[in-house]
């Protein structure tokens, strides 16, 4: 059997690069090497294509040292539309050189420029076939507001809150104060449009709010202010698969002595979190959460994965929190994580993500 051509995109301009960059690690290490041929491209933090190293060690999960896509001064030229797909790279030397056609790219991106819907209309544009989210459900869920307002159009209960924008905040931080006080405490201020919780603070006192709206408005210029939900904190992984959408078993997020699942705490292994899954759930409760992720997925427009993560209360009302179009990948993440508890390895999860795309392809399917 003819191996399909797999381009494995990483790195990226957004503050979560190294994160990208570590789950290609990943990736690169768990891909199945008997159905597919790998290209690896990388994305500097400048926004340049480079051909990286075939070497899943070169990109390990190291919190002392996250890794990075350097310039080793290659350039990738992409594939024209109405042509063949082949991918060529422009060596330091001047020299150019074919790879053959590509199937497929497998962006693992994260954070704008990667899962905000951009690079999926960059490989629209020129006819090149993706796995993973599309451009309408990437630019809604990375859109916090936005996403919110979907899922509240498919009748799904969000968190309570507000959407301040910085030039509201500059012209009149009185006003803004005011409206956050009447949701209680404690307050989530985050950046509408940033993931794996970068810029995220958690409110417990008035007097830190001012605080908790700079650190969001240094990543985006629209900010959630949204009161804190009293519940246990579960995710849940949705695939595309060929027979349609399918929930993994849900997930937990314990904290024991952090204060919120943060950045440190998601993908850097940090004391005060622990990642269950799957979660300690009746029977009742899983099939709720599971029927709310796919309603969520759907309330979207989802294309090929998402990580759904909601609070379960203690009255058993479900409160979507997000959806991630490109998750952590991670191997302590939870979206393998979940699928694995489910009884899908690593290795055929990445499988299952290239075939939607290649799928897609097929039938057609925009």
């Amino acid at each position: 059997m003819d191996k399909q051509t797999v381009v494995v995109l990483f790195g990226g301009r957004s503050s979560e690069h190294s994160i990208s960059s570590a789950t290609a690690g990943g990736v690169l290490g768990a891909i199945d090497r008997d159905r597919y041929a790998v290209i690896p491209v990388g994305i500097t933090r400048e926004g340049a294509f480079v051909l990286e190293d075939d070497d899943p060690a070169k990109f390990p999960l190291d919190a002392a040292h996250l890794p990075e896509v350097a310039d080793n001064g290659s350039r990738v030229l992409w594939p024209e539309p109405g042509g063949d797909r082949t991918l060529r790279v422009v060596r330091p030397d001047g020299g150019t050189e074919t790879f053959g056609e590509i199937d497929i790219v497998l962006p693992i991106l994260h954070g704008p420029h990667g899962e905000d819907g951009t690079i999926q209309g960059y490989f629209d544009t020129l006819e090149v076939p993706y796995a993973g989210g599309g451009v309408l459900d990437s630019a809604l869920c990375m859109d916090k507001h936005f996403m919110k307002i979907a899922l509240r159009a498919a009748g799904l209960s969000v968190a309570a809150g507000l959407t301040v924008r910085a030039r509201q905040w500059a012209q009149d931080a009185a006003a803004v104060r005011a409206a956050a006080a009447e949701l209680g405490l404690p307050l989530f201020v985050k950046p509408a449009r940033a993931g794996s919780s970068v810029g995220v603070s958690k409110v417990e006192q008035p007097d830190e709010l001012d605080a908790a709206l700079a650190i969001a408005f240094a990543e985006d210029d629209k900010v959630l202010i949204e009161t804190g939900v009293v519940g246990r904190e579960i995710e849940v992984a949705v695939l595309e698969g060929a027979d349609g959408v399918r929930a993994s078993l849900p997930g937990e997020i314990v904290l024991t002595s952090r204060g919120f699942y943060d950045f440190e705490g998601k993908y850097l292994g940090g004391d005060g979190v622990d990642v269950v899954c799957p979660a300690e759930l009746e029977e009742s409760e899983i099939a709720a959460i599971q029927d709310a992720a796919i309603r969520a997925f759907e309330a979207v427009d989802g294309r090929g994965l998402a990580r759904v993560d909601m609070f379960l209360t203690p009255s058993g009302e479900l409160v979507v929190n997000e959806l991630n179009t490109m998750p952590g990948f991670t191997p302590i993440s939870m979206f393998p994580k979940c699928w694995v508890a489910s009884g899908l390895s690593y290795g055929d999860l990445i499988s299952e993500l290239i075939e939607a795309g290649l799928r897609r392809l097929r039938i057609g399917v925009d």
